[in-house]
């Protein structure tokens, strides 16, 4: 872990303009949004590792914001050490002189009005990494998540990072397994009734599940899994260093390495002694610059 000196991480803190319990209410955010049914905001879903200049770049310009123009809202809650997460999260933004602050909402506390309205307004919310179930224990049936929801419909970019990328679809993978209780990085099995899933922001309309550290951690075994159990939806994979836009059902590809793609598309699934197959599995691997649809 980088070192600070104690002046720097002080200037750190009031520059991110959080400490805990901190009430700052953030700047006037982006203006003329959007209204509709569809959303008018765009998804940033980052697969982990570095955050690369590249990607941070692509980012900051898709939310429209620069010194003077626009705020960031960090949301830490994904992380064991919440104020530690707002810092690292928001010091890219703050060194480029843009405005950000960092919202650490805890279970079960009542969300300040002005903190809701300023995540409603933001140009863009970014979701620390970390875990994803405990970030939906903070949110999930709250105004909290309500304002997500909101920002993201009227022109917010929300962007999630690690295994925060995971919460964007209506269900997430959890990474646990059900018949295996000790944690593996990927699954070592192809068997039934071992996916883990459980409720997550739902911001894409469409059937998807997400995974990170896609290729690095080789986490095949998981999405084949998820398209095996739950034949309906696309496992989208996405690699370190690596995020995918998505925007109007549509999905680029960001950053330095492939997104990997797993549809089930005749809804094959044979199970037999608690092992799973299927026939006519599609993978389609992507790079940089590419885009699909996620119908």
């Amino acid at each position: 872990m980088r070192r600070f000196p104690f002046l720097l991480l002080l200037a750190c803190l009031v520059s991110v303009g959080v400490l805990a319990g901190c009430g700052t209410t953030a700047p006037a955010g982006r203006p003329g949004a959007a209204s509709g049914a569809e959303a008018a905001g765009k998804l940033f879903i980052i697969g982990g590792g570095t955050r690369t200049d590249g990607l941070l770049n692509r980012l900051i310009t898709e939310a429209n914001v620069a010194p003077g123009r626009g705020y960031v809202v960090i949301l830490p809650m994904s992380s064991s050490d919440p104020d530690s997460a707002i810092i690292w999260s928001g010091e890219d933004f703050a060194n480029r002189g843009i405005t950000t602050v960092g919202f650490n909402f805890r279970p079960g506390e009542t969300a300040a009005p002005s903190r809701l309205d300023s995540l409603r307004h933001a140009s863009l919310i970014y979701i620390s990494g970390g875990d994803q179930a405990r970030f939906m224990a903070a949110v999930a049936g709250t105004p909290i998540a309500d304002a997500i929801r909101e920002a993201y419909r009227t022109g917010s970019v929300i962007a999630h990072r690690d295994r925060g990328a995971a919460v964007m679809s209506a269900q997430m993978l959890t990474g646990d397994q059900r018949r295996y209780p000790e944690y593996t990085s990927t699954y070592e099995v192809l068997e039934t009734d071992n996916l883990d899933l459980a409720p997550g922001l739902g911001l894409v309309d469409v059937s998807i599940l997400v995974d990170q550290h896609f290729v690095a951690r080789s986490r095949y075994n998981r999405l084949l899994t998820a398209i095996l159990e739950s034949p309906e939806v696309v496992g989208v994979g996405i690699d370190e260093s690596t995020a995918i836009l998505v925007h109007g059902g549509r999905a680029e590809v960001v950053g330095e390495s492939q997104v990997v793609v797993f549809h089930n598309p005749d809804r094959s699934t044979r199970r037999q002694n608690g092992k799973l197959a299927g026939r006519n599995l599609r993978v389609d691997i992507y790079l940089p610059g590419e885009s699909f649809d996620l119908e």
